[in-house]
């Protein structure tokens, strides 16, 4: 990692969320019961789809997956968070922020991933509601979600080998809570263009390749929606979508500020509160969106705790 007079890096510094001594016991707090409840509500939303047979569809396969990736999204920054709010010292080892930012990149990757093959899995639920199980076998589903797991660990494999080719010397402080690209660049004193160019690439080919599956996707369901000469068929099509719609919205709406709209628009300060929201809240509120407006899955709830679900 050293070229002439540089000293390779052998730990960073991580700046935080803030430097106000005051804000780091209520921080932790606050950030330790958001990963609590993070951890149960996607735990508790897998267990619910693995015990209920009537769960046991295309849509709750994914949604297992995707509770699975909430939670490896969150782990992936969290605990490290957490445990710079207690100590004076932010460090974080040379291969632990390979490690996390590795991690953090297949994860998020894969919510892209599972987002749009659950827009797939919607479209052939409301276009073709009596041929969904046919078009739809286990056999795809699995395949589907093995090619996300894939995409997701090949596109991590591209990033964080372009971000950690690079030689850091200087100020090993990253201005962020985690290992991120921006800030690690600014710590290169070598070229970092190929770093720049080649993870860009990557993400830009995933990111067109999952929102053009979300949008075709959706434009196909409003016209099987609008097809449908019921108001309440159209009503209750529209729902089974919204879940996902929300999801969707938040998640892309996050990134999309962070990583594709100019830096110089977007103050750090900013860039730490959007990454709080799509790597910390979103996880959480996932298994809150999907379980609350869901019939089925309170249903099955009920079920399993033995008592039947009044109203």
């Amino acid at each position: 990692m050293a070229n002439g007079n540089h000293t390779a890096q052998s730990e960073f510094i991580l700046s935080g969320l803030t430097s106000d001594p005051q804000l780091q016991i209520p921080l932790f707090v606050l950030f330790l019961l958001i990963y609590v409840v993070t951890l149960l509500g996607n735990l508790l939303m897998i267990l619910i789809i693995r015990a209920s047979l009537q769960l046991h569809t295309p849509m709750y396969f994914f949604l297992s997956h995707l509770s699975f990736s909430d939670s490896c999204y969150s782990t992936s920054v969290t605990p490290k968070m957490l445990a710079n709010f207690l100590v004076e010292k932010k460090t974080i080892s040379y291969p632990g922020c390979v490690a996390q930012f590795c991690a953090a990149a297949t994860f998020g990757t894969m919510e892209y991933c599972l987002l749009a093959v659950m827009a797939y899995d919607r479209y052939v639920a409301i276009s073709k509601p009596l041929l969904y199980v046919v078009c739809m076998p286990q056999r795809l589903c699995t395949l589907l979600v093995t090619a996300s797991y894939i995409s997701s660990c090949l596109n991590s494999v591209v990033y964080t080998a372009s971000a950690f080719s690079l030689t850091f010397c200087g100020s090993p402080e990253i201005n962020h809570f985690y290992c991120d690209v921006p800030p690690l660049l600014k710590l290169s004193c070598s070229e970092p263009r190929f770093a720049q160019v080649l993870p860009a690439v990557s993400l830009a080919v995933i990111m067109l390749v999952t929102v053009l599956t979300i949008l075709i996707s959706y434009v196909y369901i409003l016209l099987a929606i609008l097809k449908i000469q019921s108001s309440g068929g159209r009503q209750k099509a529209f729902f089974t979508c919204a879940s996902h719609l929300m999801t969707v919205t938040l998640f892309y709406g996050t990134t999309i500020f962070i990583y594709l709209l100019p830096s110089s628009s977007i103050s750090l300060d900013q860039k730490k509160v959007v990454s709080v929201c799509y790597m910390i809240l979103i996880p959480m509120l996932n298994p809150m969106i999907y379980s609350l407006r869901n019939k089925e899955v309170k249903d099955a709830l009920w079920k399993i705790m033995g008592r039947e679900r009044v109203g």
